[in-house]
């Protein structure tokens, strides 16, 4: 259950769902978080070095941001096994949103990183506070795949340069391309040497490695884990090829000294004019991070028939990237690798992250001068491998054959951030879909229907073989009626009848209408006039409850020139019958309860 979902946390234990699960912790649980933690911290320090270097910030900063932000949100989170921590997208965003102020490796850019984090999780958590979690629907599913897998493929590009030894820089793919393109006579045969032998390892441990340790006894569940430690061989491996050849001499650029310490307190930036800068990127990263991970968190809870409260997950996810920027770090959220791995390992509880956290800061106590010969190769070589799962090539195919309208928006987000940008992107994504919801609901669905023959049932007469009588004309409303599509649905209705001159009767069954506003009132309201001009009857069959209690506030109920009737073979079986007469409610009846 949820933390607040009972009655035992009270209201504290809802905002601080720790002291829920901390009730019942004990030896059996705290060994579960315990294992799951050394292998987190395994998988984790490699891929925080990696996404820091995606993000143009020194490799520490990934550590850094690996550490408060897990014990935050083991305080404030609802998921028993989300691993919160640097990721690519994010890393991505915060380059090109850090990028647009400053230059890398200045003062200001760090500066830049760490205020993306603050006003991130400023804006979480308010949006918690005021359980405003349903605006991340804003995101359609089309739009967050299309940016996911045009981010996957920016990443990938954006990390060729370092696996050939060049330079090479730009922040879509014309710009990325076009760079490579010039600095292509640069390359340095040792980095390559190096990155591609790396990235191929690593490749391969994906598919591979697995039915290796399988192979030589090991269970499957722990093959599995074991697979994803590849990174940490790669990065062994290569320190080690590094040391022996002297890669450094040759032209290889390694990571070299890492600050060994815990991280540092931090004061994100108050400067206005910064800030006026970077809160739009800031609101797409925390729009893009809390969907990404309270669709991991859902998915890994949904295994074990728990659940999340996702409004609590914005003040969880909120808090961690606020420690973030108090501790040198950059944006965060919860990661799906890592986070399966969580699962996987076994963890119990947002104990195991806090226990991860513990890991991370003694390898920046006591690891980080092993990892001054590590190639940059590798570490982009880990980049590529791990956003190149990312990319779906299959969704376009799917989304056409289904609706073309999604595929728009999704092809519409992939094509601006390939060609101008990750923001553009997103916010492309958006007013694409936007567009299109409203473009659809301007124009609902309706048909004209009939009695499919020895039932009570009505279906479209385009599609169904149904009975029909001439004088009557059904028509199925298949939307609520509001602003939108109140125009539309007056010219639909008068279209019709004046296609069928005999028509004495028209009833609009409303079965699909949940709510008519004022602008749908109004057009039902001179639908009911012009009609009425015409000599022709309006009805409305199979009104629901709430709808009706609304119109029967109003006068158009005594004003309808027909009648409410409560089902529409009702009104069909007595209308046909009329043949054509003035349709008029029985005096025992109120109008309207028909």
């Amino acid at each position: 259950m949820a933390p607040g979902q009972g009655t035992r946390g009270g209201v504290l234990a809802q905002y601080f769902p720790i002291l829920e699960w901390g009730r019942g912790y004990n030896s059996s649980i705290l060994t579960s978080d315990l294992v799951a933690a050394v292998i987190v911290t395994i998988m984790l320090i490699p891929q925080s070095l990696a996404y820091a270097l995606l993000a143009g910030l020194p490799p520490v900063v990934g550590l850094y941001a690996s550490i408060l932000p897990l014990i935050a949100y083991a305080i404030f989170g609802t998921s028993r096994t989300l691993a919160v921590g640097p990721v690519a997208v994010l890393s991505l965003m915060t380059a090109s949103a850090a990028g647009a102020v400053a230059a890398q490796g200045t003062e200001l850019y760090l500066e830049a990183a760490m205020t993306l984090a603050a006003l991130s999780g400023v804006m979480l958590a308010i949006l918690g506070l005021l359980r405003l979690g349903f605006l991340a629907n804003l995101l359609s599913h089309p739009v967050i795949s299309g940016f996911i897998t045009a981010s996957g493929l920016l990443i990938a590009t954006s990390q060729i340069k370092h696996i050939l030894g060049t330079s090479a820089g730009g922040d879509n793919w014309p710009d990325m391309l076009g760079s490579l393109a010039a600095s292509i006579g640069g390359i340095n045969l040792w980095t390559l040497a190096v990155g591609i032998p790396a990235t191929a390892f690593l490749f391969w441990v994906r598919k591979g490695l697995k039915p290796l340790l399988v192979r030589i006894g090991l269970p499957p569940r722990l093959a599995d884990i074991g697979a994803k430690g590849g990174p940490v061989i790669a990065v062994a491996a290569t320190i080690l090829a590094a040391i022996i050849f002297d890669l450094g001499a040759r032209g290889v650029n390694l990571v070299g000294a890492i600050p060994q310490g815990l991280p540092p307190f931090a004061l994100p930036s108050t400067d206005l004019a910064l800030i006026e800068q970077l809160w739009v990127p800031a609101l797409l990263i925390s729009i893009i991070g809390f969907v990404e991970s309270v669709s991991v968190a859902q998915t890994l809870a949904a295994k074990r028939r728990q659940r999340i409260a996702p409004d609590q997950e914005l003040i969880g996810l909120g808090a961690s990237n606020i420690a973030s920027a108090f501790s040198g770090g950059y944006p965060v959220t919860g990661g799906f690798a890592r986070s399966a791995v969580n699962f996987d390992a076994g963890a119990q509880t947002p104990a195991a992250g806090a226990y991860t956290a513990m890991g991370i800061a003694l390898a920046t106590l006591f690891l980080t001068p092993l990892l001054f010969s590590l190639p940059i190769a590798t570490l982009a070589a880990t980049i590529i491998v791990a956003v190149l799962s990312l990319v779906d090539l299959k969704t376009p195919r799917l989304l056409w054959r289904y609706s073309k309208a999604d595929f728009a928006a999704h092809m519409a987000t992939i094509v601006v951030t390939l060609l101008v940008g990750v923001e553009m992107g997103v916010i492309a994504g958006v007013a694409v879909g936007l567009l299109l919801y409203l473009w659809r609901a301007s124009r609902p669905h309706a048909a004209i229907v009939g009695r499919v023959p020895e039932t009570e049932h009505f279906r479209n007469v385009e599609r169904h073989k149904v009975f029909t009588v001439p004088h009557v004309l059904s028509i199925r409303i298949d939307e609520s009626l509001t602003y939108l599509n109140a125009r539309w649905l007056e010219e639909y209705v008068l279209e019709r009848v004046a296609e069928q001159p005999e028509v004495r009767h028209v009833i609009l069954m409303c079965s699909a209408v949940n709510e008519i506003d004022a602008s749908g009132l109004e057009s039902i309201e001179a639908i009911n006039h012009r009609l009425g001009d015409a000599g022709i009857g309006l009805h409305l069959s199979e009104v629901k409850g709430p709808v009706m209690d609304r119109l029967l506030r109003t006068p158009f109920v005594e004003e309808l020139n027909g009648r409410v009737f409560l089902s529409q073979n009702r009104a069909f079986h007595e209308l046909s019958m009329n043949g054509g007469s003035e349709a008029v409610p029985p005096a025992d009846m109120p109008r309207g309860m028909i």
